[in-house]
């Protein structure tokens, strides 16, 4: 009986461990997304955060996408955010920067675009506001923008 209980302790101070281990694996990962966006554009540009974990997609993905003042989104090699979601359009969606404000529109896609999980109709332009959800295909990002006055 000591056998199966001291057995049985180190199997739950090993899943203790493993569990700590995750925890500061994710930290570590949204610490150092965060540090690449500040080394590459000193704060001054909006950009897409990864909400999804990635481990649980079946493809490549960034954590962190910098928007520049137009950025399209699809599977196209010739798109400037390539995501290989199979659920992602090859031509998804673009975000424009039009007088300081950004806006996202679906520019045709299949499974939709989706902002605060509101659908957005083909061609509409969705005015962007700092903490905005952007869902497409299976993946979601949250808009970062901690310059906008909005």
């Amino acid at each position: 009986m000591g056998i199966i209980t001291l057995l049985m302790n180190f199997v739950f101070v090993l899943v203790i461990y493993c569990f700590i281990f995750s925890i500061i694996r994710l930290i570590y990962m949204d610490i150092k997304s965060i540090n690449y966006y500040i080394s590459n554009s000193n704060g001054k540009h909006p950009y897409l955060k990864l909400i999804n974990q990635r481990e649980m997609l079946n493809f490549r993905i960034e954590e962190t996408y910098l928007l520049t003042k137009e950025c399209s989104i699809g599977r196209d090699a010739k798109s400037d955010i390539i995501i290989k979601d199979p659920f992602i359009s090859s031509q998804h969606a673009q975000i424009v920067k039009k007088e300081g404000i950004y806006y996202i529109k679906d520019t045709g896609s299949k499974n939709g675009t989706f902002v605060n999980d509101n659908p957005l109709k083909i061609g509409f332009e969705w005015r962007l506001n700092n903490g905005d959800k952007i869902r497409l295909g299976q993946v979601e990002f949250l808009f970062v923008d901690i310059l906008s006055k909005a």
